[in-house]
């Protein structure tokens, strides 16, 4: 299993040297998409994120498909449970219908909110996605225990492999679109 990463990495690696070197970003640019960038771009920094960063976890968690739905019911860009959106929608004193968490607008605001909540609470980008994928008791829960927390403030090891899985995923997406799009000469 460890060989499949390491291939997979690597392939990664060589196809970004090789785009970047040879100068056929535009390639890349189709792969790892910028939509919705109004939105992206106005709740990311409502919310101290890194718009690279929330256009990764567009990606990996519904390929920009507002209509996307998760096999355990997550719903729209940024998938958002029904229970979290409910939470985040009275933080932000707002009634909305769970319905409207496939509308562009509302999902990229929601999942910003709760980002910014989960970094401000974790201070820390693998801990904030863990408990985004997870869920916050179980990120408590983790980071008190020292098998899998050294410090009790970031996780060393995340003991669901598809959660230690998604923010692997959603870091190394985020790193390709900083090298994609803060490019000086894009």
């Amino acid at each position: 299993m460890k060989i499949k990463k390491f291939i997979a990495l690597i392939l990664t690696v060589v196809t970004l040297v090789t785009v970047f070197y040879f100068g056929s970003v535009s390639v890349l640019k189709t792969l790892y998409p910028v939509k919705f960038a109004d939105y992206v771009e106005t709740y990311s920094a409502e919310n101290n994120l890194s718009p690279f960063f929330v256009y990764a976890v567009i990606e990996c968690e519904s390929g920009f498909d507002p209509e996307a739905v998760s096999y355990v019911g997550a719903t729209g860009l940024m998938q958002i449970m029904p229970d979290t959106f409910q939470w985040i929608n009275s933080r932000l004193g707002e009634k909305r219908a769970y319905s409207e968490a496939v509308v562009p607008e509302i999902s990229v605001k929601y999942g910003c909110h709760l980002y910014g909540y989960l970094m401000n609470k974790y201070k820390n980008e693998e801990t904030a996605l863990a408990a985004y994928h997870a869920g916050v008791g179980n990120a408590d829960k983790w980071l008190k225990d020292e098998r899998y927390s050294a410090d009790g403030k970031a996780l060393h090891t995340i003991p669901f492999p598809t959660t230690a899985k998604y923010v692997k995923k959603v870091i190394r997406t985020k790193n390709i679109y900083e090298k994609l799009y803060d490019r000086k000469d894009a």
